[in-house]
């Protein structure tokens, strides 16, 4: 089940032949490297949906096979394709990130890339050697903490988990919920409420806190989801955690800002080409198997029902293709993209699951099979359809850029 098509799009848009040689390299990385071993993958119970690249690759494979992986994406510079070139990456920009990332998500399998929170660069002083450098070079690994038990669509308004200046730094009190990495993290990236009157319009400030940080606990296990055998995320306790104020993330009381950046770019801008990696390769694996997949006498590509979901699929790519490259360019102007962005994610989300289940239905019972990855590329699209923000946040942000022009 292993296709070869392209996910580059074809027609009468091209990309810059700069970022098509980026693109062209990941395609083979991904095809040489990466799918010979997604049998091995989509076996192994150590990798779970959440995970950093790096880590997930050392969890699963031996060490010789991680370390070959990591050192073909350094080599190729890939390692740095999110990373700016002030910082030692290749400073591409958002159009060529989401071009070459969709051809990486083409595969379960995820090369080892510098995945650094865009909100890190405004780290300062010695949290640059600390907490900014070990992330990009994949020595430390970061967790984002916003989500509390009573606080998930409405973090601004609903936060709870409060930080009270003491001495030279804060103490910080509270519970946050579904954090990715919460256990594996070395710090996390805490949000707390500094000022309860203005919460979000200058009330909340993000911290850096080191895991090990007295008062800080992790519930071990996880919260069991059907995202992945490994309950990988985690409800996480602050009692009197105190944080230095050389920990505090940007100015005190622009945390929530930072937070929203990071969710913009990472968790809605960058959903599309999440999803439009998974959705090609679907494509392309129902294409196969129609072809060669014979009922009643006759291949199932000649078959109408088919041929419509095959459409289909084909349609809600090309469209979330054009959607987020020009959502993607348009932040590299500058643009504030927050309603765009919600735009790519609704669509990614909703279109990427309904294009994963018309696959599944044309393989029939083995669409199903866990030896191939549609069924783990349904889970985690469906899945976007709340994390990061539900669809119903996502249609409120469109309507609000509607609405208010």
């Amino acid at each position: 089940m292993h296709s070869t098509s392209s996910s580059i799009p074809t027609g009468s848009y091209t990309l810059p032949a700069e970022i098509q040689e980026f693109c062209d390299v990941a395609k083979r990385i991904v095809r040489d490297e990466l799918m010979p071993l997604e049998s091995q993958w989509l076996s192994s119970p150590n990798h779970a949906y959440g995970m950093r690249e790096l880590p997930a690759i050392r969890a699963v494979f031996d060490q010789a096979t991680a370390a070959r992986l990591e050192k073909i994406s350094r080599d190729t510079g890939l390692f740095y394709l999110m990373v700016p070139e002030e910082w030692g990456g290749l400073g591409l920009p958002m159009l060529a990130q989401a071009a070459i990332l969709e051809q990486l998500y083409y595969s379960p399998i995820m090369l080892p890339i510098a995945n650094v929170a865009n909100i890190l660069y405004e780290c300062k002083g010695d949290q640059i050697e600390r907490f900014l450098k070990p992330v990009i070079e994949g020595a430390k690994v970061t967790a984002f903490a916003q989500t509390e038990p009573d606080a998930g669509s409405d973090p601004g308004g609903m936060m709870q988990t409060r930080a009270v200046r003491k001495g030279n730094g804060w103490v910080v009190n509270g519970t946050k919920m579904w954090i990715s990495n919460a256990n594996e993290c070395d710090f996390l990236m805490v949000q707390a409420v500094t000022d309860a009157e203005k919460r979000q319009r200058g009330g909340i400030t993000m911290f850096l806190v080191d895991r090990k940080n007295p008062g800080l606990r992790v519930e071990v296990p996880g919260i069991r989801t059907w995202l992945s055998t490994e309950a990988k995320q985690h409800v996480v306790h602050f009692d009197d955690v105190f944080v230095p104020d050389e920990d505090v993330l940007g100015e005190v009381g622009k945390g929530f800002s930072l937070g929203q950046r990071w969710l913009t770019i990472h968790d809605r801008l960058l959903r599309g080409p999440y999803a439009l990696g998974k959705m090609q390769r679907s494509l392309d694996m129902s294409v196969e198997w129609a072809k060669q997949r014979v009922t009643f006498g006759k291949p199932l590509a000649e078959r109408q029902a088919i041929q419509w979901r095959l459409v289909d699929m084909h349609i809600d790519i090309q469209a979330l293709r054009s959607m987020t490259y020009e959502m993607a360019a348009r932040a590299d102007t500058g643009e504030d993209v927050r309603a765009e962005a919600a735009l790519v994610k609704l669509c990614s989300s909703e279109w990427g699951a309904r294009c994963v289940d018309h696959a599944i239905q044309v393989h029939g019972a083995m669409g199903e099979s866990l030896d191939l990855p549609l069924t783990l590329f349904y889970r985690v699209l469906r899945h976007t359809q709340i994390g990061g923000g539900a669809s119903e946040i996502q249609r409120i942000l469109i309507a609000r850029k509607l609405l208010n022009g």
